[in-house]
């Protein structure tokens, strides 16, 4: 398909400078506000910065300076104040090309380990005309580099950690007499550096600490894509303020989250998995080298729930004054300790000022505390708020004994064998009772109008899907899930991030195949995409595709099916996917077909660390399935290779030994030729697949070769049977004289009848009595929505007037896959349908996510 892509709006820009300096730790404290939609308040970062940018001076060839300086406007210290809505942000309104973080040649940061997100690391920036150089130049002060976008950036100070009562703990002397910068950073780095048994008391500091007060605003300066920082004076990183607050608001309008309604028409909000991660909700380092643990204080009308990655399963506290909360989200006294006088005079209490309390206790609102000890990519980070109804599966208790089984000798030793490869955290692989936990605490929600639904469809699914993966891969890398059904305008049918998963209602209906299935995809996401990540955003498929593989496992496993049986199911959405392949391929620029487009450059950053994830901003990609499809045949492949039986054996070993790393394909594809045999191995090598499977578009040969020569299924022939048979009775007139050569139509699957509605697509002409017919032998309007997309296809094909209600039901009730048939109902240049999907958007188009809204627009007109 020839598709121009252009990179300046299609690579998405990560400008952090991480190879300088990096966030261990976010504090943040915000209000929700559903009237003027934003989320507004606070966030303050703790830093470490590397050992080789220590040095006050050091030569280097990263020369590149800001074209135009009064592009960019400073802000520069004021009176202090309470930052209201009408502030101003000051921009430089200029676009990525015209403002980029860049170096000489690039830097490789494979000594970076740590955990992931859905999505990962990116290539490097090299010799970008546009740049500034944020390294140390002689007298040139340190720039601190955030990614940062529709974000209204109010206020930037240093926090003065030394401040905090008992800091002492934290400096070589007991009592220190003069508060310098570098006692201030030598009390962060001995914060962000205790050893992980004491991560209680991290969390107890590092919410004491950014309640200090600030010792001296900074200038900053934004543009499209970053927050820049600088205090004058600081050469080097080591040198920067350690601890920063920064007074910010959300935009209605910004991309990491959208403001909508559930479906009982209440207000919510809730991050999306937007292309742009979570710029747009805080500045951030967004690449994937920086790990970063995390705590939340969220407030918000006592009638929502706040939802959020977090190991605790937070309780609101209601707000009665100013204070703050510790661990159990439980009221403390410590903000009174805290509490202090900035230099101008202005009580500081995170971010509330006492007027600011009053006005909440005014409105009931409610305070929600989480944190996590894993280091993660800010970019997992999620939050949901909403009126949403719990509802919790009775075996999903972490008392229960039925979630916790006694593994063999053998079994259990290898499951806490050994050290961990990654950095000090507490971890559940070295956790005893965590590795034979089968099923961890969960809790449902959903609007209220869905809960009768999620009773019948979801909560029997929950307990037999973790188990099943605990069987598995062992260990759950995450204490505790939530799982929320999100509002219509979801975009995708599911979502992982750390301890949350969000699924569509379109998963609900239509029995427990489609819920089972996608639920099983999102409870892979813990172990390949959250705790084993990818260190580079464009090798999508180290997340994608192993949980496209595992779900077909997990949920045979749920489903305790007999091997046969099993083998037969996932044979037959091997066929499925094999289809969709194809149609992908066909259908999609050959550039974005390619699952390691960087190649050899495949996790180089800059100098400075910023990089370009490639085609990350376009529209099309998130509706592309090229990296679930491929990445899940190249796995394929490899487990028949193997055997199942030592595949998964190596995968256990695998998890055991990269979990809470980023990793390359290299990674994995290495360490399993080392444990295949000689004589399995044949021409098998990293070069090969990385030529084969990962580096080419199209079909991948070895792929193409196996379809080839590969039998038929057995219930892909029933399929084909039962197509034989719809075809006969469509030739038929439709008046018949005798009555006893009547089909017989078989019981299928929903699989099969994805395939055998795939299969009618194929065929020219399908009468109107003849898809009543289907209609009516197979419930097509009660089956899932898998199915109900391809019976809305053959509507649209063949103009079948009467169920065009169904096709407009579809496209209001499942948006996360209603997108395709807009093109179908435009190509169709049949005038009732372009009026159908014209309608169709016109209702939707407002609560639509934004990259859809554009594809369906550009669609329409």
């Amino acid at each position: 398909m020839d598709v121009k892509l252009d990179p300046s709006q299609d690579d998405l820009p990560l400008l952090a400078n991480t190879s300088h300096i990096l966030v261990k730790h976010y504090v943040l404290d915000v209000d929700v506000n559903f009237e003027s939609q934003d989320i507004e308040g606070t966030i303050v970062l703790f830093f470490e910065s590397g050992n080789r940018f220590k040095e006050r001076s050091r030569s280097t060839e990263e020369s590149c300076q800001l074209e135009s300086r009064g592009a960019c406007k400073f802000r520069t210290p004021g009176p202090c104040h309470i930052p209201m809505t009408n502030a101003r942000t000051f921009s430089s309104q200029m676009g990525y090309n015209d403002f980029a973080i860049c170096g000489k040649g690039e830097k490789d940061t494979s000594d970076k380990d740590g955990n992931h997100d859905n999505r990962e690391q990116a290539s490097g920036i090299s010799g970008s005309k546009y740049c500034r150089d944020t390294g140390n130049h002689g007298n040139e002060d340190f720039w601190l580099v955030l990614d940062c976008c529709d974000l209204s950036v109010l206020k930037v100070e240093e926090v003065d950690v030394a401040a905090v009562p008992g800091i002492e703990t934290f400096t070589r002397s007991p009592k220190p007499t003069v508060v310098s910068e570098e006692l201030r950073n030598q009390i962060v780095h001995e914060l962000v550096t205790l050893p992980a048994d004491r991560w209680r008391e991290q969390l107890d500091y590092y919410a004491l600490c950014s309640q200090a007060p600030g010792c001296g605003e900074l200038l900053f300066a934004t543009d499209t894509w970053s927050l820049q920082i600088r205090k004058t004076g600081a050469q080097t990183a080591a040198d920067f303020p350690h601890a920063v607050r920064i007074w910010y608001k959300t935009t209605p309008k910004g991309k990491s989250v959208i403001w909508t309604s559930d479906q009982s028409g209440r207000p919510c909000v809730y991050t999306m998995g937007s292309p742009i991660n979570n710029r747009a909700l805080f500045p951030c380092q967004e690449p994937p080298v920086a790990m970063s643990t995390w705590q939340a204080t969220v407030r918000a009308a006592a009638s929502f729930v706040v939802l959020m990655s977090g190991e605790n399963s937070a309780k609101p506290t209601q707000l009665r004054e100013a204070h703050s909360w510790d661990l159990s989200g439980q009221p403390g006294n410590s903000t009174n300790k805290a509490r202090c006088q900035n230099q101008n005079g202005c009580s500081v209490d995170g971010i509330m000022s006492t007027n600011v309390s009053a006005f909440l206790r005014e409105k009931g609102y409610s305070s929600w505390h989480y944190y996590v000890t894993m280091p993660m990519p800010a970019s997992t980070f999620t939050i949901a708020v909403g009126a949403w109804a719990e509802m919790k599966p009775q075996s999903c208790s972490p008392n229960d004994p039925a979630a916790e089984r006694v593994f063999p000798a053998s079994e259990a030793t290898f499951r806490c064998a050994g050290p961990c490869g990654h950095m000090d955290y507490p971890c559940r692989f070295q956790d005893a009772s965590a590795t034979t936990q089968e099923i961890i605490s969960c809790r449902i929600f959903a609007p209220e109008c869905l809960t009768g639904i999620c009773q019948e469809t979801l909560l029997p699914l929950i307990s037999p899907c973790l188990s099943a993966a605990h069987s598995i891969l062992g260990t759950h890398p995450f204490s505790r899930l939530d799982v929320l059904i999100v509002p219509a305008n979801f975009p995708s049918l599911g979502m992982a991030s750390p301890h949350i998963i969000f699924l569509s209602q379109s998963t609900l209906t239509g029995g427990s195949h489609l819920c089972g299935t996608r639920l099983c995809h999102e409870i892979a996401h813990a172990w390949f995409g959250l705790a084993i990540g990818a260190r580079d955003w464009t090798e999508e498929w180290l997340s994608e595709g192993f949980a496209t593989h595992l779900e077909d496992v997990f949920w045979a496993e749920a489903q305790q099916l007999p091997p046969t049986e099993a083998q037969e199911q996932q044979e037959l959405r091997a066929c499925l996917r094999w289809r969709r392949l194809l149609d992908e391929v066909q259908n999609s620029a050959e550039e974005m077909q390619v699952l390691r487009p960087n190649k050899e450059k495949t996790g180089h950053v800059s100098e400075s660390g910023a990089s370009v994830v490639k085609y990350g901003l376009n529209p099309e990609k998130i509706f592309m399935q090229v990296h679930y499809l491929k990445g899940y045949f190249l796995l394929r492949f490899l487990a028949k290779r193997l055997g199942e039986e030592t595949y998964f054996s190596f995968l256990r070993k695998f998890v055991h030994t990269f979990h809470g790393q980023l990793i390359l394909s290299q990674d994995f594809l290495q360490m399993l030729l080392e444990n295949i045999p000689e004589e399995k191995r044949l021409e098998l090598s990293v070069e090969n697949i990385f030529r084969d499977w990962l580096e080419s578009s199209g079909i991948p040969k070895p792929l193409q070769r196996e379809r080839q020569a590969g039998a038929e299924c057995g219930l892909a022939r029933q399929v084909s049977a039962e197509v034989k048979k719809w075809i006969r009775v469509n030739r038929r007139p439709r008046k018949r004289k005798r009555r006893e050569n009547e089909e017989v139509f078989e019981k299928l699957l929903p699989d099969q009848l994805v395939l055998l509605l795939e299969q009618l697509l194929d065929q020219k002409t399908l009468h109107p009595r003849t898809l009543q017919n289907l209609q009516r032998t197979y419930c097509l309007e009660q089956q899932d929505a898998e199915v109900r997309h391809r019976w809305c296809e053959l509507i649209v094909k063949h103009k079948y007037r009467e169920a065009y209600r169904t096709v407009e039901k579809f496209l209001q009730e499942d948006q996360a896959m209603g997108i395709y048939l807009y093109g179908e109902l435009m190509v169709s240049e049949d005038a009732r349908q372009q009026q159908l999907a014209r309608t169709c958007f016109e209702l939707t188009k407002g609560k639509m996510d934004g990259a859809s809204a554009k594809v369906v627009a550009e669609m329409l007109f």
